[in-house]
């Protein structure tokens, strides 16, 4: 089954074996994805009642939108990192075959360099934006109003969980290349 890997990426993956922290982030990564999928399927069933209840019954819900938004979201941040995991990302292949391997390598690593400072960024002001959410009781303006610490613990364990992920494969490029050597 192909992931959007291409030669230099699939050789990495072969070539390196697994430290601890990997072996505890795949894990991590894993029940993640599964809680992901089970949050996704909630969202559809959530939203399939609202519409069956406004249409046939019609009852407002005032809830199912922020929850369905809830679920989708933290879905979609905490699977980030399994999803790096596979380099199952968006990727222009073209330029990767049109490239030399050696260049290709170096892309790779400037890409992942660049990808975890904004993903360390992002992560640290969703940390700051969580504790803000925390100690300042702050909820959703609807008429529900959920907690918003709870989508922003989400988003900043998602991305924290992102730039692990990322920082790993940025490590064992080094280490690749320092064997390599």
């Amino acid at each position: 089954m192909a992931h959007g890997l291409d030669d230099v990426e699939t050789d990495q993956a072969a070539a390196l074996p697994q430290g601890a922290a990997d072996r505890i982030l795949a894990l991590v990564n894993d029940v993640v994805v599964k809680a992901s999928s089970v949050a996704l399927v909630a969202a559809g069933f959530v939203l399939t009642y609202s519409v069956i209840v406004r249409y046939f019954l019609k009852i407002s819900t005032d809830w199912q939108d922020e929850m369905s938004v809830f679920l989708i979201v933290g879905a979609v941040f905490m699977s980030a990192a399994a999803v790096q995991a596979l380099r199952g990302h968006v990727a222009i292949e073209t330029i990767i075959g049109l490239l030399p391997r050696r260049v290709n390598r170096v892309r790779q690593i400037l890409v992942d360099v660049a990808s975890l400072i904004f993903c360390a960024f992002f992560a640290w002001k969703s940390w700051t934006l969580l504790h803000e959410a925390w100690v300042e009781d702050y909820h959703s303006g609807s008429t529900w109003g959920p907690p918003l610490w709870i989508p922003y613990s989400l988003m900043a364990i998602g991305m924290t969980l992102l730039s692990i992920q990322i920082l790993l494969q940025v490590m064992a490029e080094l280490r690749r290349r320092d064997l390599a050597r």
